[in-house]
């Protein structure tokens, strides 16, 4: 199996069940922050504007998203059904993506960004 090269040949070359899930919070993120670029970082998909906004992969059971710690800590109460990282949250792919959440999430972090120039990890 090769290496995927763009976001496109990620999303593609993930088992079936994920791809799904992978179109719906690219299109979301997308509309977020359309003038981001998308690349690959470590593997994964990430947007950047001056930096990464915030990145998400794949895995066997769960979609995981990474927009940093800083950015989930106001979301803490409606996270808490969620598993969580330090920086990330994971969506299971037999569940519904919280497209309403994520916005939420990714807005403030867009803005976090562009606003107070804040930071990817900390």
């Amino acid at each position: 199996m090769t290496k995927p090269k763009t976001v496109d040949d990620y999303i593609n070359s993930a088992p079936e069940h994920a791809r799904e899930k992978l179109n719906e919070i690219r299109a979301l993120l997308k509309s977020i922050a359309p003038n981001a670029n998308e690349e690959l970082k470590w593997g994964q998909p990430v947007f950047i504007e001056n930096r990464i906004l915030f990145s998400y992969a794949a895995f066997k059971k769960h979609l995981r998203f990474m927009p940093t710690g800083p950015s989930l800590e106001p979301f803490e109460e409606e996270l808490s059904q969620f598993t969580r990282g330090k920086d990330t949250v994971q969506f299971e792919y037999d569940k519904p993506l919280p497209v309403e959440l994520i916005r939420k999430i990714a807005t403030y972090r867009y803005k976090d960004v562009v606003e107070n120039d804040a930071k990817w990890m900390y």
